[in-house]
C-alpha cells in the first residue's frame, strides 16, 4: 500500500512539516521543493516511487505546512534555509541520499552537497540552476532590485503574488494548462497571503544574488565529485531556460539528459515520463 505519512520535526525552534513516504531500508531520494511552491509539488513522485525508494520532502521554513517565524525571529536567506535543512536531514539520521532540485531546491541542495559531498549517491534535477548562462529572462525585474532595491523595484515584483501571478508560475510554457491542478496556485496563494510573506520572499529574491556568487564553488563541486546527474527539465522555463540544463554538461561526464516541452513545474505536465526516468536512473546509480 502506498501511503505518505505528514509528519514534523523541530529543528532550533521551528517545527519543520515533511512527507515521507516508504521504506527507510531502501535508497532515499530527498525531495527539495521550489518557489512558490511545498513539498505538495512531489505528491506523484512520493505515490509513484515509494514502492521502490524511501522519500522525504521537506517544506522550508516559510513554506509549506512548515513553521513561519518572523524575519525578526528567523533570518531568511539561502545560506539559512540550508542549514535548517541540513539539520533536519542530520536529525532524521540520513547519511546517504540522491537529492532532487528544483528551482530554489537547487541553492539549498548544492550547499548540501557541498558541504556533505560524501553523503550525495546522485542529483536529480528538475529546473534547478547552477550556471549564470541559465538564468533567463523572467530574471530582469529581480536583478533590478539586485541593481537598487527599493519601493520602486520591490512594487514592480508584487504582481507575482497575486493568484494571476501564481497561475503563471504553474501554467507559463505548458503545452496543455488544462492539465495542471489548480489547487496548486490556489494553495500558494493562501500562503502568500499571510502576514510578512510578500516580505519574506521579496528578502529572498534579494538574496538569490549570492546563490549566483556561490555558482563557482558549486561547479567545482560538479568538477571534483562528478555526482550521477538526471536532468529532467521543463525547456519553456521563463526562468530557467534549456541553456541551464546543457550548462551542466561542462563539468559533468555523466549526465542522463532529458528535456520536455513544458515549463517550470515539469512534473505537473510530464509527471509520469519523470518518474518513470527517475526510476530507471535510480535502478543504475541508487546506494
Amino acid at each position: 500500500m502506498k501511503t505518505t505519512k505528514f509528519k514534523t520535526l523541530d529543528i532550533d525552534g521551528i517545527n519543520i512539516a515533511y512527507r515521507e513516504a516508504g521504506n527507510p531500508d531502501n535508497p532515499t531520494i530527498v525531495l527539495l521543493h521550489g518557489y512558490p511552491a511545498s513539498s505538495h509539488q512531489y505528491r506523484k513522485v512520493l505515490d509513484g516511487l515509494s514502492d521502490a525508494y524511501h522519500l522525504v520532502a521537506p517544506d522550508y521554513p516559510g513554506y509549506g505546512n512548515s513553521d513561519f517565524p518572523t524575519p525578526d525571529n528567523y533570518e531568511y536567506t539561502f545560506d539559512n534555509m540550508a542549514k535548517t535543512m541540513d539539520a533536519f536531514l542530520e536529525k532524521k539520521g540520513l547519511d546517504s541520499y540522491a537529492i532532487m532540485m528544483q528551482d530554489y531546491g537547487a541553492p539549498i541542495g548544492f550547499r548540501i552537497a557541498v558541504a556533505h559531498p560524501e553523503r550525495v549517491t546522485a542529483i536529480i534535477n528538475q529546473n534547478g540552476n547552477a550556471y549564470e548562462e541559465g538564468l533567463g529572462e523572467g530574471w530582469k525585474g529581480i536583478r533590478d532590485l539586485w541593481a537598487n532595491r527599493n519601493p520602486e523595484t520591490e512594487a514592480a515584483l508584487l504582481p507575482a503574488f497575486t493568484l494571476e501571478g501564481l497561475k503563471w508560475q504553474y501554467t507559463h510554457g505548458t503545452r496543455n494548462p488544462e492539465t495542471v491542478n489548480p489547487d496548486t496556485w490556489h494553495l500558494d496563494y493562501l500562503r502568500m497571503s499571510r502576514p510578512n510573506a510578500h516580505k519574506v520572499n521579496l528578502d529572498l529574491w534579494y538574496d538569490y544574488q549570492n546563490n549566483v556568487k556561490q555558482y563557482p564553488q558549486w561547479q567545482q563541486y560538479l568538477r571534483d565529485h562528478q555526482p550521477p546527474m538526471l536532468i529532467v527539465w521543463g525547456k519553456n522555463d521563463a526562468y530557467f531556460p534549456e541553456s541551464g540544463a546543457a550548462a551542466f554538461k561542462k563539468h559533468l561526464k555523466e549526465i542522463d539528459y532529458n528535456i520536455y516541452d513544458t515549463g517550470h513545474f515539469a512534473l505537473e505536465e510530464e509527471g509520469e515520463a519523470i518518474i518513470k526516468k527517475i526510476r530507471s536512473f535510480m535502478a543504475t546509480h541508487a546506494k
